[in-house]
Order: structure tokens, then C-alpha cells, then sequence
């Protein structure tokens, strides 16, 4: 029975730490083929790439908001046991990739345009993308699914399905009105201050708290949570201005008249039950005017829907791969 329930080859809960520090991370440095690959502006990016023997196909994973690729190490184990390659980046301002030199601290993310991640994305594709075995598919957490959603609007053919885990459609602005935050942020980045970090965000001071953490698994939460407190470059935790600007400015590039309606391929939207960092209203939204979407909320889900426990995350998991693998 206990095979039945985790087909995916996830970690169990009540062995993770050493399942991941035996099992997981020296595979996964054993047969990585790292590469910077210049991004927008020639930014460097730290990218990722596994290749697995009679694949099935690639999936392409695109982290979320102050997270990096070592975060989504479980998912990407999974996705090699079950013979797909995988790629994978540190968006700009997060993990190996670059940041802005002019912000000493590694906590504080920061991003221009909302526009630098897409292209980010493309220059990865076309350079890493090559020789990885069809069909193509991409998984992106928050942040990272609007960047996958973006790209799917304006480059259709690369990828052909989708998995968005709780999507940034939309943050959520404790009942700010969007004309509001755009307005305070807007006038912080015209004021040269875009670079500064927003002013309810603080600076990274240690382990953070299980309890408001947007995980259900404490094995999940404490593993990560230790390898970020030993690693400064994995400590991002809160936006600049222009950051924020840029996420009060996608839900509009997102939904924008007949943007949606070109992603015409296979989609699965997943919604947290429990989430309170983006907007499940927003996502009911796109999903409904995406052709081939279909939405999903997952229960008992915070809004790191891959950090739940195993009752939650095994056939959460499972369901996606197995919307990868069928070729019907």
C-alpha cells in the first residue's frame, strides 16, 4: 500500500533529512551538467540540466518568489526516477544567478522588469533546451508560473503542457488597492529608491517560523529552512520597490486581452486551499480563459503546495507526472 501512495518516489516525511542528505543531493550533484548562460542584458544565470536514459521527455521548473533550484531538489529526484531530464535556473536576483551589484544585502530581491525573468527564460531555452528530448513541459511555482505564463503567451511551440503550482495571477495586497500600491512603489522607483527594500519587508534574521511558513510539512520546512540558514545565497526573503511594482503590474500583462486565450496547449492550474500569498481569484481567471485549462484546488495545501505533507504532496504529485506522461 505504501508503494501505491508514493509511485512519485518522494521522500517520506518521517525519513527526509537523511533520505535527501544520503539518497537525493549526491545523485543530483553527481550528474547535474551545470552552465551559465547569459540572460537579459547578458546577466549571468546559474542553470541546471539532468539527463536521464530512455527519457520521456523534459520538464523545464521555474522556482518561485526568494526561493532558487536547490529548493525544488525532491521534485526534480522524482522527476529523474520517473525518467524524464530535467532543466532548471536560479532566476535573476535569486540562488548562484546574478544580482544587482549595487545590493550588498543577499536577502533583499530585486528585479527591473517583470519582462528581465521572460526573457531570462528564453535565452535559457534556446541555449540549453537543445538536444533535450521531446515532448518539452513546464512546472512553475508563484513567481515562477508567472513567468511560465508570460513566456507561453508570447512563445507558443516550445512546451507542450503546462503545470502551474499555486501561479503569481496575482499577489495578494492585504486589501491595498492596486492604483495604491502601484502609486507608493511607482513613486519610490521615480524617487531613485527602487533599489530599497520595500518598507513592510525586513531583513533576513534567522531560521524562519514553521507556523507562518507557507509549508504543512515540517520535514519539508526544516530541511530547506537549515540548508538556507548555512547558505547566505539562499536567504532571500523580501522584496525591493521595484519588485513590488512589477508584481502589482503582471496580474494586467497577464490578463490582457487575448493573451490567455493563445496558450493552446494542455494546462493544469493548481490552487491552494490555504493560501495568503496569491490570489486564487485572479487564477480562477486566467484558467478560464485559457482553451485547455483545467484548474484544480489542492486541500489542505498552503501556498507551497510541493512542501506539503506526504498525504497531500504524494498524489498531488503523482496526478502532474501523470498528466506528463500521457501522450493521449
Amino acid at each position: 500500500m505504501a508503494g501505491e501512495k508514493n509511485r512519485a518516489e518522494l521522500i517520506p516525511e518521517a525519513d527526509y533529512a537523511k533520505g535527501m542528505r544520503e539518497r537525493v543531493l549526491p545523485f543530483l550533484k553527481e550528474h547535474v551538467v551545470p552552465e551559465i548562460v547569459p540572460g537579459a542584458g547578458d546577466k549571468p544565470l546559474m542553470t541546471f540540466r539532468w539527463d536521464t536514459e530512455h527519457p520521456r521527455g523534459t520538464v523545464v521548473l521555474l522556482h518561485g518568489f526568494t526561493e532558487c533550484a536547490e529548493k525544488l531538489s525532491e521534485l526534480i529526484w522524482s522527476l529523474l526516477r520517473n525518467g524524464f531530464s530535467v532543466l532548471t535556473l536560479d532566476q535573476r536576483g535569486h540562488g548562484a544567478s546574478w544580482r544587482d551589484e549595487r545590493i550588498r544585502d543577499l536577502s533583499r530581491t530585486h528585479v527591473d522588469r517583470f519582462e528581465d525573468y521572460v526573457e531570462d527564460l528564453r535565452r535559457v531555452c534556446a541555449r540549453r533546451l537543445e538536444g533535450m528530448p521531446e515532448p518539452r513541459y513546464i512546472f512553475g511555482h508563484s513567481m515562477g508560473g508567472a513567468v511560465a505564463c508570460a513566456f507561453l503567451e508570447d512563445h507558443p511551440g516550445v512546451f507542450a503542457k503546462a503545470a502551474l503550482c499555486a501561479p503569481m495571477i496575482a499577489p495578494l495586497r492585504g486589501g491595498l488597492p492596486l492604483w495604491a500600491g502601484e502609486a507608493l512603489c511607482g513613486g519610490a522607483k521615480l524617487l531613485g529608491r527602487g533599489r530599497d527594500r520595500v518598507f513592510f519587508s525586513k531583513p533576513w534574521a534567522g531560521p524562519e517560523d514553521f507556523a507562518t511558513s507557507c509549508a504543512t510539512s515540517r520535514s519539508r520546512f526544516e530541511w530547506y529552512d537549515a540548508l538556507r540558514t548555512a547558505t547566505p545565497r539562499f536567504r532571500n526573503n523580501g522584496p525591493t520597490y521595484s519588485w513590488t511594482l512589477e508584481a502589482f503590474r503582471v496580474t494586467k500583462r497577464l490578463l490582457a486581452p487575448g493573451k490567455p486565450e493563445g496558450i493552446r496547449i494542455l494546462v493544469r492550474l493548481y490552487t491552494a486551499e490555504d493560501d495568503n500569498q496569491v490570489s486564487a481569484e485572479e487564477q480562477e481567471r486566467i484558467a478560464g480563459r485559457m482553451p485547455f485549462c483545467v484548474r484544480k484546488v489542492v486541500p489542505g495545501a498552503k501556498h507551497e503546495i510541493y512542501r506539503s505533507t506526504d498525504a497531500v504532496l504524494f498524489p498531488w504529485w503523482q496526478e502532474i507526472l501523470d498528466f506528463f506522461e500521457d501522450r493521449g
